[in-house]
């Protein structure tokens, strides 16, 4: 859930999606689920002479499963808050006493 709700925090943020299928393209995230499915607006597809098919692209569904990288602004990633976050789930469960 990490991921997930990190990625919830960059929604209307611009993204770079890299595909398992080597098409990246980028675009405004308008949201992410559970099983990181992203929906991009404003999207364009960065080699244009490649994959010439895609360009009247404009809004895209991506399933979680096909992504190989999500590329995000670095200015964008608060750090702290994703340390805090990863130490918060990783942390061992309170272990309950029973009289």
């Amino acid at each position: 859930m990490l991921f997930y709700s990190f990625f919830k925090t960059l929604v209307g943020k611009e993204v770079a999606v890299e595909l398992k299928n080597n098409v990246v393209l980028t675009g405004k995230l308008h949201s992410v689920d559970q099983y990181l499915n992203i929906k991009l607006t404003d999207v364009q597809v960065v080699d244009k002479s490649r994959y010439p098919q895609l360009l009247a692209l404009k809004n895209c569904f991506i399933r979680g499963s096909v992504v190989r990288y999500i590329q995000i602004p670095p200015g964008e990633v608060d750090t702290e808050l994703l340390q805090d976050a990863a130490r918060k789930e990783n942390a061992p469960a309170a272990v309950s006493s029973k009289a």
